[in-house]
């Protein structure tokens, strides 16, 4: 036996996955608990309807689910195979859906998946019982296909069992032991087991699981139709359990599968039926499955009308089987995977579907077993990602509620959230709302996007009007925000950003452990750096001001930075982390006349030679505290300027009453995100994540390689020798030919790569987009095209930054 001691809570296809895959690393002193019998447990790998589709906006997702379709496909029990590819077919019965469809296939195409899209015609002789009349094209991925879950269950416990895992079935857990912060062992209806490390896969009992451990999960497990026909006389005589593609009829909600001479109908376009875990039956309690509860008949009223419309063979037959199966879903529809902030040894792999199953177990199994994880990029994933106003339970039921209504929809990227809203407003809202700011939600912060109040900033300017897709939710007047910035001077609240104070007498050491750039500098000094994982992927990147010798602030992603920097604490207690975010609010004043506007309301020193560029000190602008930082993230001169948040609404009027005389806007993150395109910065999350390195995503100057030492850092100087990709500038001359992000980049007929962030640069005249290429492709002058529904946009690969790259107007 080797590794730590592990209790897997859960025998559903997560907890099978994660077993197999931990036990193959060599971890084998692992036992695994369910309540329920082997390999049906009754939770809903046991009812699943089995279909993967690999089609997604996330590239993680995506890869998740093809590792999952490939270790399906090597799966056997006795013979029977795992999955059965069959392929996956999407239909299109709308003109709206076709659109989708090409975006779809341009993810696929992104992420490296094999489709197509087909014609009415091959959808009819792909799936014979598809309607003609109502079919207006398709999507066709041949790699998709049904996952036989019980049986994938069944066989990865014969796999790890053979290694030494533990299977345990009609064990109920009852709770979580813990000591000191650290979880010790599980006890059961059965007794106690002693564990180094506690991982929870119990699916849609999930989050009664986790509060044992003192975690709240945002996890709702909803109710989803699936049905079954009786024989089909079109489908007569079919002795094979599935020979046609999975079907996707997204425009209403709806997918079908075979199973011999009947189908399965799953459903989503029904009102939402959320349960709460604790009323979900155990095993003994329940009438069959405690993961199925009764069937709704008058739910599924519209889909069978729909499917009769469209698979006529269907109105031969009748629904002989039908159940409300439940599944889990969270907040923004991503799994919840990793350890808990509070309890060390506590981990959970939740909200995961049958799609992604075995690529979650890979993902966990490596980042226990070697600290990280070197297959997925897991950002979206991570559980500690959320802020605290998104584990409040309303807010977790709405927003749970709302992705499964919105499963099936054709989401814009700028389509707002819905309720509850609002939820956080700066100090600044109420002057935002009478500006006619046009608001979106970011980390549940009310963030303009663009102000109706400068609609006469358009007025005899050129402002390009996008393609109807890019002009969703869309303005001129940010174009004409992001020229006014650029003219004059313009105020961005920049509050929704997270903001960190570190603190004590080993503020300074700790920062130093974990940032690539040197930030035990002089006091008022501030510093771009990144944070690194283990093997130097960019956790990160950040901003760090030295306000006093024991006193930092971070301008950081979001909390799970704070998580990273909490759990690398000293135990000695030098060091301080808090979020300050809460308390605080920021403007971002930048434009040319930002110092005519500043520098009249304050007896500091805001010239260039008294607030040099990346300095900062604190100063009174009119009777505001402020902290005044010498940073622009849009390339023109000005500050971030910080105070509480009691003192905002006042620094907000000062700043306002002094800028309007000299032209000065407000401006929305429209205009912010393209003037920071303009000027080449990157957007963490977006164009860099987890997988790559600073080297690859062109911010190596971040890193002071003579350190001594950071985390991260011998793998990274390993990395460095072998960059074989790169973040790369591409301009587009069509003005309307505005992409979006995650389109396909290619050479010729070959797809090489994929669009991070895009926008149109207003005042450089030119379409932008940042992709991830070959390095071999990343030379200035290069043709490309980027794919962006059915059509080839042309692009170039452009010399960064492509606005002042002599960087004057920022040192001015």
């Amino acid at each position: 036996m080797a590794g730590p001691r592990v209790v897997i809570i859960g025998a559903g296809v997560v907890g099978a996955a994660l077993a197999d895959e931990i036990s193959a690393r060599g971890w084998t002193e692992v036992t695994v608990v369910d309540q329920g019998p082997l390999p049906a447990t009754g939770g809903s790998s046991s009812h699943a309807p089995g279909l993967v589709f690999q089609a997604n906006s996330s590239k993680t997702m995506t890869e998740l689910a093809r590792y999952t379709v490939e270790k399906f496909c090597s799966l056997d029990v006795d013979g029977q195979p795992c999955f059965l590819q069959v392929g996956g077919l999407e239909v299109a019965t709308t003109p709206e859906r076709v659109t989708e469809l090409h975006r779809r296939q341009g993810w696929l195409t992104s992420w490296g998946v094999e489709s197509r899209i087909v014609t009415a015609d091959e959808c009819v002789d792909m799936h014979p019982l598809v309607n003609r009349d109502r079919v207006h094209a398709g999507l066709h991925i041949p790699t998709d296909g049904l996952a036989k879950a019980v049986l994938a269950v069944e066989a990865q416990i014969r796999r790890a069992t053979g290694r030494g895992v533990t299977f345990l079935a009609r064990h109920e857990v009852l709770d979580v032991l813990q000591a000191d912060g650290e979880v010790t062992g599980v006890r059961t209806d059965q007794g106690d087991l002693q564990a180094d490390i506690v991982v929870c896969c119990a699916g849609i009992w999930g989050p009664r699981i986790a509060r044992m451990a003192g975690m709240n999960l945002p996890l709702t497990p909803l109710a989803h139709q699936l049905a079954w026909t009786g024989p089909v006389p079109a489908l007569a005589g079919q002795t094979e359990e599935a020979v046609r593609p999975i079907l996707r009829h997204q425009d209403a909600d709806l997918y079908y599968r075979d199973r011999h001479d009947t189908l399965g109908i799953g459903y989503y376009g029904h009102r939402p039926m959320p349960i709460t875990a604790d009323d979900i039956l155990s095993v003994d309690e329940a009438d069959g499955m405690p993961s199925v509860l009764k069937f709704t008949e008058d739910d599924f009223a519209d889909a069978w009308t729909e499917t009769q419309s469209l698979l006529p063979a269907t109105r031969e037959a009748k629904i002989e089987e039908a159940i409300n199966g439940l599944f889990s879903f969270t907040t923004d529809g991503l799994p919840l995977l990793g350890e808990s902030p509070d309890v060390k040894g506590f981990w959970v792999a939740e909200a995961v579907w049958v799609t992604h199953s075995a690529g979650v177990g890979r993902a966990v199994a490596e980042w226990l077993v070697d600290g990280h994880c070197s297959s997925f990029d897991l950002h979206e994933c991570d559980v500690n990602r959320f802020e605290p106003h998104q584990l409040a339970p309303e807010y977790v039921l709405a927003r749970d509620c709302q992705n499964f209504v919105e499963v099936y929809d054709i989401l814009h990227p700028l389509q707002p959230s819905g309720d509850p809203r609002p939820l956080r407003t700066s100090p600044f809202y109420a002057r935002q709302q009478e500006l006619g700011a046009f608001f979106q939600e970011a980390n549940g912060w009310e963030r303009p996007h663009w102000y109706e109040a400068n609609a006469g900033l358009v007025e005899g300017r050129s402002i390009v009007t996008p393609n109807d897709w890019a002009a969703r939710y869309w303005s001129p007047i940010i174009g004409a925000e992001a020229q006014a910035t650029r003219e004059t001077v313009a105020m961005y609240d920049m509050t929704a950003l997270k903001r960190l104070e570190v603190s004590g007498r080993g503020a300074a050491g700790f920062l130093e452990r974990l940032c690539t750039g040197k930030v035990a500098k002089s006091v008022g000094s501030v510093t771009y750096t990144l944070l690194l994982d283990h093997d130097g992927g960019i956790r990160s990147d950040i901003t760090v001001a030295r306000l006093a010798p024991d006193l930092f602030q971070v301008g950081a992603n979001g909390n799970l930075d704070l998580d990273w920097f909490t759990r690398h604490l000293p135990a000695d207690g030098t060091v301080q982390v808090r979020d300050i975010t809460p308390g605080t609010c920021c403007i971002g004043l930048w434009g040319p006349l930002a110092r005519d506007v500043l520098q009249p309301l304050t007896d500091d020193d805001f010239s260039a030679a008294g607030l040099k560029y990346f300095r900062a000190k604190r100063a009174h602008i009119g009777s505001v505290p402020v902290t005044a930082m010498r940073l622009s993230y849009v390339g023109e001169l000005g500050w971030e300027l910080y105070t509480t948040a009691d003192q905002g609404l006042k620094l907000w009027d000062t700043l306002w009453r002094a800028a309007r005389p000299l032209g000065g806007v407000a401006a929305g993150r429209g205009a912010f995100n393209s003037l920071r395109l303009e000027k080449g910065y990157r957007s963490f999350g977006t164009d860099m994540t987890y997988e790559h390195d600073p080297y690859e995503a062109g911010v190596g100057f971040a890193v002071k390689a003579d350190k001594e030492d950071f985390v991260g850092k011998a793998a990274l100087e390993r990395r460095r020798a072998d960059v074989r990709r790169k973040l790369t500038c591409l301009t587009i001359e069509d003005p309307r030919a505005v992409v979006m992000g995650k389109e396909p980049v290619y050479d010729g007929q070959r797809a090489v790569g994929y669009v991070t962030s895009a926008a149109f640069g207003h005042t450089i005249g030119k379409g932008i987009a940042y992709a991830w290429l070959p390095a071999e492709l990343a030379v200035a002058g290069r043709a490309l095209h980027i794919g962006y529904f059915d059509q080839r946009v042309e692009a170039v690969v452009a010399q960064e930054p492509l606005f002042d790259p002599a960087m004057s107007r920022l040192r001015g």
